[in-house]
């Protein structure tokens, strides 16, 4: 290969560079003599917490040396202020993913050097699906991101709810990717092409084949099931029960905001000029998410379940923006993440404080009494129920505010009564959390004292949700940014 025929890889530093501290690891842990020690284990994970700060920054300073927008490795690469914006999003979420995870594994001995790799690989893959340029490196990139949210679904091997959930995962996440390939083949098929960009000018006047619309609606079963939408839910409740409580913090989190970033550049990218043909089916799938999040939480005793169908509901929210099609849309899509991933976080970091005599407890009974025992994390763990609730003046109702008043300017008045309506009913469940913590009678008591990082996270999180409100322009501008980069691409 000549210099003239190279492909330009500064775009791709911060993937390059994360697969070599990844193959560092690797190569670290596989050779070492007499085995891997608990402080090597700890040096792993603070070595990868640096990796995802050190990248936070490199996908900021891509932006002034390649400008706005750059494609590369044969234009199925892209970067621009979308990308850079959602890459954030997921690193963060991944640090805090390895950072909350320290403390469990120790505790329940399976702390191994290679759950934070897993984490990186698997932050490796969503990076790769959030530039995809190409409806190969989009596969390539979910591919990568799947197989490692496998292992670790089920990285408890001695537990069997966490090997059933690994397997289930694994078993109905084949099936998804199939439909997803299946789509991106008749799409090839029929429009002749896998490059975005050309797709996008081949649909730029909203007219095409049966095949096309066909391939379409495989490509959006897929996704949905990778974002855990209604009708392709079904693993979510069973794989978030039977996960260790770091590993489901981390799947409702970077996972979700990786594969809706996806959601948005290809229904926006390559099949925007189709949008009367999938926007129907995004509102259904919408609505029906944000009916079965509201509705099939009410009688969940145990609160990583809860938590499950929570999140589909959130997901619902999250496509009232995309079936809004516009740059606003996106951008209320944009925010609702952001603000999504500090409430997920949050709530995951209590969670994770539910200890009783040394074991996890996961009912939310186990909650009684919890505002006279631990009144600080019973205070921090209100407020990520209200804003989870959309209650204001939480940054939660901003982020419903901005997709429903997208769906409002598009004409979609329906989608965004019914959004609201399923917001009120699903403030149930997360009342009664609040009301059994403060008027319950405790049977016993959680354990004491709260780890240190667990309660850097939960006051940060907590922060943050609190004072949205006061200085929202940072994470506005952003996602409108971001959102202007994704249409004028």
């Amino acid at each position: 290969m000549t210099m003239a025929t190279m492909p330009n890889i500064i775009p791709a530093l911060p993937e390059l560079f994360l697969a070599g501290v990844i193959m560092l690891l690797l190569m670290f842990g596989v050779f070492q003599k007499g085995g891997i020690k608990d402080n090597d284990v700890a040096a792993f994970n603070i070595v990868s917490m640096l990796s995802m700060v050190s990248l936070i920054l490199a996908v900021f300073l891509l932006i002034p040396i390649t400008g706005p927008r750059i494609t590369t490795f044969a234009d199925m690469f892209v970067i621009d202020v979308f990308a850079v914006f959602s890459k954030s999003l997921v690193l963060v979420a991944a640090a805090f993913g390895i950072l909350m995870s320290r403390d469990f594994m120790e505790r329940h001995h399976i702390a191994r050097f290679e759950f934070p790799i897993l984490i990186l690989f698997a932050a490796l893959g969503m990076m790769l699906m959030i530039s995809a340029n190409d409806l190969i490196s989009l596969y390539v990139g979910l591919e990568m991101q799947s197989l490692s949210l496998y292992v670790m679904a089920a990285i408890q091997r001695d537990d069997e709810r966490a090997t059933e959930a690994g397997l289930k995962y694994f078993v109905l996440g084949a099936v998804a990717s199939g439909l997803l390939l299946y789509g991106a083949s008749l799409v090839y098929g029929f429009a002749g092409t896998t490059n975005f960009d050309a797709l996008a000018v081949l649909f730029n006047g909203g007219e095409t084949s049966t095949g096309v619309v066909i391939g379409i609606v495989f490509i959006l079963a897929g996704l949905s099931f990778k974002v855990s939408a209604v009708p392709f839910h079904m693993w979510t409740p069973d794989v978030y029960e039977g996960a260790p409580t770091p590993v489901t913090a981390f799947f409702a989190v970077a996972p979700k905001i990786a594969a809706l970033a996806l959601f948005l550049r290809v229904m926006i990218g390559p099949f925007g000029g189709l949008i009367e043909h999938w926007q129907q089916i995004i509102v259904l799938v919408s609505i029906l998410s944000m009916a079965l999040g509201a509705f099939a939480a009410i009688n969940q005793r145990n609160i990583k379940r809860l938590m499950a169908y929570s999140s589909i509901g959130h997901v619902g929210y999250a496509l009232v923006g995309l079936a809004a099609g516009t740059e606003i849309g996106v951008r209320g899509v944009l925010i609702y993440l952001s603000i999504y991933l500090v409430m997920n976080i949050g709530t995951f970091a209590c969670i994770l404080c539910m200890r009783r005599g040394g074991r996890m407890v996961e009912e939310i009974d186990d909650l009684a009494g919890l505002g006279k025992t631990h009144p600080l994390l019973a205070a921090t763990l209100v407020v990520f129920m209200f804003s989870l609730a959309g209650i204001p003046p939480l940054a939660g109702f901003f982020g419903k505010l901005y997709v429903f008043l997208a769906a409002i300017e598009s004409g979609l008045y329906l989608l965004a009564i019914l959004g609201v309506i399923a917001s009120v009913v699903g403030a149930f469940y997360y009342l009664r959390i609040i009301k059994i913590m403060y008027f319950d009678e405790a049977l016993d008591a959680l354990d004491k004292p709260i780890g240190r990082d667990l309660s850097a996270v939960i006051g940060v999180s907590a922060l943050i949700i609190i004072l949205f409100f006061a200085y929202p322009g940072p994470v506005i501008n952003s996602a409108q940014a971001a959102a202007k980069a994704l249409f004028a691409g």
